[in-house]
């Protein structure tokens, strides 16, 4: 009986591995992560939701983007979406996407240059987490 369990877990572990594209531990961590406010950094983009309107975390961007000098080249808001392209001093590319989630929670996506820097989307997104 123990045997059919183990083999039924590892056939359902392997077909959710596989529909997951191999990412079940990023979709596991991701939402252990959302919970406590955390955030995701895939493919050059650093993901968190913040609890905080659309307009309170577009208030932030603009204020962090501001506080980091950087120059804003780009900057569009509807009431579901928020789009910010700055540059940095060395002319790296600095893009931050807004996505209105709920009445008070927003998703804020952040890439830095063409790969992406985990450290330096990680230091707009404490910069605009203290502006909140």
């Amino acid at each position: 009986m123990h045997m059919i369990r183990r083999v039924a877990l590892i056939l359902l572990a392997s077909a959710l591995l596989s529909l997951t594209g191999g990412c079940l531990l990023f979709v596991a961590g991701a939402a252990a992560g959302a919970g406590a406010a955390g955030y995701a950094y895939v493919n050059g983009v650093l993901k968190a939701t913040q609890p905080a309107s659309l307009d309170r975390v577009w208030s932030a961007s603009t204020g962090a983007m501001k506080d980091l000098e950087y120059r804003i080249s780009k900057q569009t808001k509807d009431a579901l979406t928020g789009e910010l392209i700055a540059r940095n001093a060395s002319d790296k590319k600095i893009e931050i996407q807004l996505k209105k989630v709920s009445d008070d929670s927003t998703e804020i996506s952040i890439r830095v240059g063409t790969f992406g820097d985990e450290n330096l989307s990680r230091v707009i997104l404490d910069k605009i987490k203290k502006r909140l």
